[in-house]
């Protein structure tokens, strides 16, 4: 494993700096504060790791191999995205209409730990491709003549909490930053951008081929 891990780590970093739909979450969440931020950077590496654990076990096969099974997690994903695009728009609105934001709408309890938690465990499994990828990625680091189960949910851990690390910078970014952007015009303007990219990630993922 040593011999391949300074590989897998240099392809983890090249994985995490492409940006996602978890990028424009992670860095939404964070604005709330940096809690919030990394229970959501926890969250999506949780789905990170069962990925890793499902691909180890072969059940993402089914996604590669049924265009059945993969159409319908490609709905679900978008359907999620789209949800948290809206979402988000409707908090720039509620911004605009003078309120405070999402964690201040009339009849909406405050976000918690576990809703943050949750939105980037959601958004990670409600993704198929990330399934798939996770069962083309991770088979080209086992080395020859390991144990193919032990080494694959090895290296998804591995994966993960490098994840963590490297997100966690993006918390700490926003957190420094965080008195310039939560000001009202800053913080509804990254509200409507992050609702836009979701929508729009979530409309591509459900008109894909």
């Amino acid at each position: 494993m040593w011999s391949t891990l300074p590989a897998f780590l240099g392809a983890c970093l090249l994985v995490a700096a492409s940006p996602g739909p978890s990028t424009v979450l992670i860095i939404r969440n964070s604005l709330r504060g940096r809690r919030s931020g990394l229970l959501t950077v926890l969250g999506n590496e949780s789905g990170v790791f069962l990925w890793g654990v499902f691909a180890a076990l072969g059940l993402t096969a089914v996604l590669d191999a049924s265009e059945v099974a993969y159409d319908v997690m490609r709905v679900v994903g978008a359907v999620v995205l789209i949800g948290f695009g809206v979402q988000a728009l409707r908090t720039a609105r509620r911004m605009g209409d003078g309120g405070l934001g999402e964690a201040a709408a009339p009849g909406e309890a405050p976000p918690t730990g576990w809703r943050s938690y949750r939105a980037g465990l959601l958004l990670n499994l409600a993704n198929p491709k990330a399934g798939i990828f996770a069962m083309a990625f991770l088979p080209q680091f086992v080395p020859q003549g390991a144990p193919h189960l032990r080494s694959m949910i090895l290296l998804a851990a591995v994966w993960a909490v490098f994840e963590v690390g490297y997100y966690a910078t993006y918390v700490w970014g926003v957190g420094r930053l965080r008195a310039l952007l939560s000001r009202p015009g800053a913080r509804r303007l990254l509200e409507r951008i992050s609702g836009g990219v979701l929508i729009a990630l979530g409309i591509r993922l459900a008109t894909e081929g």
